[in-house]
C-alpha cells in the first residue's frame, strides 16, 4: 500500500505525539508499505528548532524509511490558551494543501485532535478518490470542556459539528479502547467501521535494565526511591497531587519525586515545589535517552485531572510496563475505565481517585516498604507488554484495518 499520514506532531520533536506516528510509520515501511509523512517543522516540546529546517518553507527528508514533507507553519506553540488553539486551526489547512502535492496514495491516515486536521485529511482524500482513516487519541472538545478550559456553548456546539463530521465520514474509525466506542457511535460514527488498536511500547527499545544506570549518576540521583512522572505538563494531568504528595512525605528522606518534561503547567508546578527538597524538574529528554529514565525509577506515575470524563488510557501506561516498572495510576473513574480494566488485567500497579492526595501517599509509602510485591508487579507489567502491547500485535491490526478500508473501496 501507499499510505499518506498527515499528522501535527513527529520527530525530532519529544514525546507520545511524535513517536507513536513515527513507529507506526517504521513499523509499516518494513513491512513493505511505502510510508509519506506530511507534518510540521519540529517545534513541540523543543528548545529551539534545529538548524537545517531554518529559514525554509518546505522541507524534505527521509527518517525509518518514511518520506518526510514539513511544511513551516505558524509557531505559536506557548502557554495561553489563545497561542496553543490558533496553532490548532491554522496548521490542519496548510498540512492538507501540502499533501495535495504528493503522489497519489491508496489511503489518507490522521490522527485527531486537532478535528481540523480529521477535515483536512478528508478533503485530500476526497480529492485523491480514497479512504481516510482518523485515529482517535482524545475526545475532543470534552476534555477541554472537562477541564474548563473551553466554556463558550457556540465554540463547543462548533467543535461537536466537526467531531459528528469526522466521526461519520472517517472510511475507518480507530479507537485505543472499547471504553471509546458508546461515545464515538452516539456522535455518528458507524459502529462497522470502529476498530480498536490499542496504544503500543516499543518492547524492544524499551525494556527492564539497571536501575543505577547512567542517567541516574549524571543527574546526581544517587540511590533515592525515585517516584516519577516523564511528559508533557499539561492542564489534563492533574500533576497537583505529585507536589501535595511530596510535601506530605519531606519525612522521608530516601524518597526523591522527579518530573521530566516541560509544557503550560510545568511553572505553576516549580511554584508550588519551591523549598521541597523532595522534588526536582528535569527538562524533557531525548528519545534515546527515555529508556534509561524510566529504567532509573521506582515507580513511574500516570495522573488526570479529577474533572476528566473523557474516556483515555494514557500512552505512558504501556511504555512503564514494557521498562518493567511499577504503576502507579490516579485518574478519575469514567475516563481511567480502560486504564483500570489494563492494570487489572496486567497486575502491574495501583490505581487510584483522582485528585486523592491521602491515598497516593499511602500507596507510595505501600510501595516502597513492600518492595517483593514491586517487583512481582514489574515482571507481570514486562510478560503483558511483550504479549498484548507490543509495536507488532497493535500495528499489526492497524495494517489490517488499512487493507480493510482500501479493499472495501476498490469493491465498491
Amino acid at each position: 500500500m501507499n499510505i499518506l499520514h498527515i499528522t501535527n506532531y513527529f520527530p525530532p520533536e519529544v514525546g507520545a505525539g511524535p513517536h507513536l506516528p513515527f513507529e507506526m510509520g517504521e513499523w509499516l515501511v518494513k513491512a513493505g508499505h511505502k510510508v509519506t509523512i506530511v507534518t510540521n517543522f519540529p517545534r513541540y516540546n523543543l528548545p529551539v528548532m534545529p538548524d537545517k529546517y531554518a529559514g525554509r518553507l518546505l522541507f524534505k527528508e527521509e527518517m525509518g524509511g518514511m518520506r518526510v514533507l514539513r511544511v513551516n507553519s505558524p509557531n505559536f506553540y506557548g502557554t495561553r490558551r489563545i497561542s496553543r488553539g490558533l496553532v490548532q486551526l491554522l496548521t490542519p489547512p496548510l498540512l492538507g494543501l501540502c499533501a495535495l502535492g504528493v503522489s497519489k496514495p491508496d489511503v489518507v491516515v490522521t490522527d485527531t485532535p486537532p478535528l481540523l486536521l480529521g477535515i483536512a485529511a478528508r478533503a485530500v482524500a476526497l480529492r485523491f478518490g480514497v479512504p481516510y482513516v482518523t485515529c482517535l487519541m482524545d475526545l475532543f472538545p470534552q476534555a477541554i470542556v472537562d477541564v474548563g478550559l473551553l466554556q463558550n456553548p457556540y465554540l463547543i456546539s462548533l467543535f461537536e459539528a466537526m467531531e459528528r463530521y469526522v466521526y461519520r465520514t472517517s472510511g475507518a474509525l480507530v479507537i485505543l479502547g472499547e471504553n471509546y466506542r458508546d461515545n464515538v457511535v452516539a456522535k455518528g460514527a458507524n459502529p462497522d467501521n470502529i476498530f480498536i488498536v490499542p496504544t503500543w511500547a516499543d518492547t524492544e527499545m524499551l525494556r527492564p535494565m539497571e536501575r543505577m544506570n547512567t542517567f541516574r549518576r549524571e543527574n546526581g540521583l544517587g540511590d533515592k526511591f525515585i517516584v516519577l512522572f516523564a511528559g508533557t505538563m499539561g492542564w489534563f494531568q492533574g500533576l497537583d497531587i505529585i507536589i501535595e504528595a511530596a510535601r506530605g512525605l519531606v519525612a522521608e528522606s530516601d524518597l526523591l519525586f522527579l518530573l521530566v518534561g516541560d509544557g503550560v503547567e510545568r511553572a505553576k508546578l516549580e511554584g508550588m515545589s519551591s523549598g521541597l527538597p523532595n522534588v526536582r524538574f528535569l527538562p524533557m529528554q531525548p528519545r534515546e535517552v527515555y529508556p534509561q529514565v524510566l529504567a532509573a525509577c521506582d515507580i513511574g506515575v500516570v495522573t488526570l485531572h479529577p474533572e476528566v470524563s473523557a474516556p483515555t488510557t494514557p500512552s505512558k501506561i504501556m511504555s512503564i510496563m514494557a521498562a518493567g516498572r511499577t504503576v502507579l495510576a490516579s485518574l478519575p473513574e469514567q475516563a481511567g475505565k480502560g486504564a483500570r480494566r489494563l492494570l487489572e488485567l496486567a497486575e502491574c500497579g495501583l490505581i487510584l481517585p483522582a485528585g486523592d492526595t491521602r491515598a497516593f501517599i499511602s500507596a507510595i509509602l505501600q510501595l516502597k516498604r513492600d518492595r517483593p510485591s514491586m517487583r512481582q508487579m514489574e515482571i507481570n507489567g514486562r510478560a503483558y507488554a511483550e504479549k498484548h502491547l507490543s509495536r507488532a500485535a497493535s500495528i499489526g491490526k492497524f495494517e489490517q484495518v488499512l487493507e480493510k478500508v482500501t479493499r472495501r473501496t476498490s469493491h465498491a
